[in-house]
């Protein structure tokens, strides 16, 4: 059970024989304070006292917003009262009766929003703090003033929020290099893997010889081919299509092979939970000699895979049948994205033999992909999207971007997954699901209230969603902001959630959907082939220990999911930052994105090219064209402060 659902559920009284096993720990902790009553059948939160989560504001006081069915107004914690509790940090606190505003007390510290804390020092008020690099507060650190003092200006510390000892020192902040362990350190990441991890990994050879697999189904007779970006060493999925049957062909890296329930390497996958993706490398959810070797669907070698054979409608572009074989591939060709939409467009120069027999099956289903694709999104949604690729030097500085945009190649890959994970969701009655709910009627009012404003439009009606979304996208296709328009869209909806119930997926318009295609890189992936396996099996003790926990785990998994997502945007934020420090006084166009509250304009040129800044006007137009001057630039919080120097347009 998620934490704050266990103390909504002991807040409003939870009977005794219903705590959940992961929660007993905690259990006992509180009951040790006067907070919790022991009924004869229930446990129940005593009136006096709250559960919520912490707000820290720059002036030091602290605000609950409670969990919970109370409708109480946030408490408000004086800094004396915090009890060593810190921005979004789980609590039990005390109410404090008293004339004036609501109050309360942290009376334990349930969880920290994070294990650790990154500082930097600096001076302030004539003396040496250590500065928080996100929120710029003081954080209390097992240092004396001397000790402070003794450190250069600007020197980063990786703190433990729960005994205050230093237990890193990563750098200076003058440094580039920095950057990455900050940004890894805010979220308590780590490259290195233990031991036990790296010799399980090694103790599984380099190569793969398909006649020590008599068991599998050998399909290294078939031309698969992969398609990825060309920085890719990690090859998840390779793809083959027999045109005369109308049978697709999904192969997936068989990571469970090595990965086995309960492994030091999956433990330590399953704390990973993803592969972040850095601009100059990535951190791997698996040892390299697993995720670039032996894993890896690397042309011209064996590899184990899971392979989804998926006949299709030749009409309809229905699946006929789906079976999944445990089998053995060669794949016969790495391709990246930019040589396939070569080929596409009609340019073969430099091919070969290989690539003959590659597209003779690749062509065909490119345009029956494109068929599939267009009749799913009459009940589905597509909003354009753009990857910004950074280049950096030996120094980690900031030299080049490149932005992606989806091309016919993307779209090929990403329709061949689609089936594929479609048929492993179909093919569990319980596991771990890729779920997106449907956005509510008032998130919906108020988009088109914010449209409206911006003059954008529709007849549609709110009962067809899916027309709704494809009618404000083609208005704002005619103003030229449709990206901007797709990123509202965007958000206002819920965000994409890994569950234990197959809740179906809104975006893609799929009853049935989850993540089977990635095991290398997520751990959702890997859990999804251990079930499927055990099904094939009728390994019914497999299976049920996989699904005891099932629910923690899919709640854990998306919580890992938005921290690899926070850590490789907090990276990027942090180069953008660097190279705006370097261009103080300078111009650049951008386009406002945010309104209301604090202005944000997201730059539109040059090596700012997709950077944000925080404008220092109040009255700005959403949309509008514009270009804003660097005023200042926060390199420990990776903030940028802008003024708008000229409208460029503002007729949108």
């Amino acid at each position: 059970m998620e934490l704050k659902s266990f103390l909504h559920r002991l807040t409003l009284g939870m009977p005794r024989d219903a705590v959940p096993q992961e929660h007993i720990e905690l259990l006992e902790d509180l009951l040790l304070t006067p907070a919790l009553k022991v009924r004869e059948t229930e446990y129940k939160l005593d009136s006096k006292y709250r559960f919520g989560t912490v707000d820290v504001s720059r002036n030091g006081k602290g605000y609950l917003t409670v969990i919970g069915d109370r409708n109480d107004k946030d408490l408000l914690i004086e800094p004396h009262d915090l009890g060593g509790a810190t921005k979004g940090d789980i609590v039990l606190a005390k109410r404090l009766f008293a004339k004036g505003r609501p109050k309360a007390k942290v009376v334990l510290v349930i969880k920290k929003a994070f294990d650790v804390s990154v500082g930097y020092t600096k001076k302030a008020e004539g003396k040496v703090i250590l500065a928080h690099v996100k929120t710029d507060l003081p954080i209390d650190v097992a240092l004396s003033q001397k000790e402070l003092a003794a450190m250069d200006s600007g020197t980063v510390l990786k703190v433990d929020n729960y005994t205050m000892q230093v237990k890193e020192v990563l750098g200076l902040l003058s440094d580039p290099k920095v950057d990455e362990k900050i940004s890894m350190a805010i979220y308590n990441k780590k490259e290195r893997f233990p031991r036990a991890c790296e010799e399980e990994a090694k103790r599984h050879g380099d190569f793969v010889d398909k006649n020590d697999y008599s068991e599998r189904t050998d399909l290294t007779h078939l031309p698969f081919c992969t398609i990825d970006p060309p920085d890719a060493k990690d090859f998840d999925d390779a793809i083959f299509f027999d045109i005369q049957t109308h049978t697709l062909y999904v192969a997936i890296a068989d990571v469970s092979h090595y990965v086995t329930h309960g492994s030091a390497l999956d433990k330590e996958a399953r704390e990973r939970g993803f592969t972040i993706y850095l601009p100059h490398k990535s951190i791997p959810m698996l040892p390299r000699s697993l995720s670039e070797n032996i894993c890896s669907l690397r042309p011209d070698e064996d590899r184990l895979a899971f392979v989804y054979k998926i006949t299709l409608d030749p009409a309809s572009g229905e699946s006929l049948r789906e079976e999944l074989i445990e089998g053995v591939i060669h794949s016969r060709r790495r391709y990246t994205y930019d040589r396939i939409d070569q080929f596409l467009e009609g340019d073969f120069s430099g091919k070969d033999a290989t690539d003959d027999e590659i597209l003779a099956f690749l062509l065909p289903l490119q345009k029956f992909l494109a068929k599939i694709r267009e009749k799913r999104l009459q009940s589905g949604c597509e909003f354009r999207n753009e990857e910004v690729r950074m280049q950096l030097d030996e120094n980690q500085n900031l030299i080049g971007l490149r932005v992606e945009h989806e091309t016919p190649s993307h779209a090929l890959i990403e329709d061949a997954m689609l089936l594929a994970n479609k048929a492993a969701a179909k093919a569990m009655e319980k596991g771990i699901f890729r779920t997106h709910e449907r956005p509510s009627e008032t998130r919906i009012d108020e988009l088109l209230e914010d449209l409206a404003l911006i003059g954008i439009y529709t007849d549609a009606k709110t009962d067809n969603i899916y027309a709704l979304i494809r009618s404000l996208q083609k208005n704002a296709d005619e103003k030229g902001i449709r990206e901007e328009v797709d990123k509202l869209i965007i958000r206002a909806q819920k965000q994409a959630l890994y569950s234990h119930e197959d809740s179906g997926h809104f975006g893609l318009g799929f009853e049935h959907y989850t993540h089977f295609t990635s095991p290398i890189r997520r751990y959702s992936d890997l859990i999804v082939h251990r079930l499927l396996r055990a099904q094939l099996r009728h390994n019914t003790k497999a299976k049920e220990d996989i699904l005891k926990d099932i629910d923690v785990v899919a709640a854990r998994v998306s919580e890992l999911e938005r921290e690899a997502a926070k850590v490789e945007w907090d990276y990027m934020d942090r180069k953008y930052a660097r190279y705006a420090d370097a261009h103080r006084g300078e111009a650049f166009r951008g386009r406002i994105t945010e309104a209301e509250r604090v202005p944000i304009v997201h730059f539109e040129e040059g090596l700012l090219q997709g950077a944000r800044a925080f404008l220092l006007d109040y009255d700005v137009d959403l949309f509008a064209e514009v270009r804003v001057e660097i005023t200042d630039v926060h390199i420990a919080q990776a903030k940028i402060i802008g003024t708008i120097a000229e409208y460029l347009r503002d007729d949108v």
